[in-house]
């Protein structure tokens, strides 16, 4: 059965980390966090699961989109948001995604310090700095366009400040669109993957390292990449990062 990036209704989340607190949640690739003017008709939201599968109510303390699979952070109390709220926006606090992207960017590693706009309704541009690092690179041996292979890298990307859409769209800055973006991504490429059986955009939020808000401990939470991103990686012969 080739793999897709619908979830499972109904399924509970792993969970990666939980105390009377806070909770760390792995979620899947195609499930939307919470209800918005985006959802068009969806009835399926993680906020919702995670109450249910809790028992409790849960706030949300940090978004990803809908296509993005990962590491989930909420809180299970108001102050306890509020403090996550501050601690994100605050030095200390780590957040690292796997993409895969096509081309070999050069440098390897970097700092793409590029203002962006808030979204649809939001024009007004914001600075906007993600950290990036190659794990890995590799040649596929399909064409690309004058070419007889394609290639691909794979990168550990930490946004350093929370714009709209922000890994994604750094990526297309320079040039080195995220495989299986559907709005800021290379057609050419995300079909590629399509034909292959790797039906979800590639970016995983992989690892959350931060001081916990209570007790002043620090946590480090990492979520392994799901079947899909591992099938795109063995594409690739890619190891799958632990």
């Amino acid at each position: 059965m080739p793999v897709t990036d619908r979830p499972d209704r109904c399924e509970d989340l792993e969970v990666l980390y939980a105390d009377q607190y806070l909770a760390v949640v792995n979620k899947p690739a195609g499930l939307m966090v919470h209800d918005s003017a985006l959802a068009r008709g969806e009835t399926d939201f993680a906020a919702d699961r995670l109450r249910g599968q809790f028992g409790r109510p849960v706030l949300l303390a940090h978004r990803l989109d809908r296509a993005t699979s990962g590491c989930l952070l909420l809180a299970f109390d108001r102050d306890t948001a509020s403090a996550l709220g501050k601690a994100l926006m605050a030095e200390g606090f780590d957040k690292h995604y796997l993409a895969v992207c096509r081309g070999w960017p050069d440098p390897p590693a970097g700092l793409i310090d590029h203002p962006l706009d808030g979204g649809p309704g939001k024009p007004a541009k914001k600075p906007a700095r993600t950290a990036y690092e190659t794990l890995a690179r590799a040649e596929a041996p399909w064409p690309d366009r004058a070419h007889p292979s394609a290639r691909y890298a794979l990168l550990c990307c930490s946004p350093l400040t929370g714009r709209f859409r922000q890994i994604r769209r750094h990526l297309k800055h320079l040039r080195h669109h995220l495989v299986g973006d559907t709005s800021h991504g290379d057609g050419r490429h995300n079909l590629a993957f399509r034909m292959r059986g790797v039906h979800r955009m590639l970016l995983h939020a992989w690892k959350l390292g931060f001081p916990h808000p209570v007790h002043g401990r620090r946590l480090e939470v990492a979520a392994p990449p799901d079947a899909g991103f591992r099938q795109a990686l063995a594409l690739l012969n890619i190891p799958t990062p632990c």
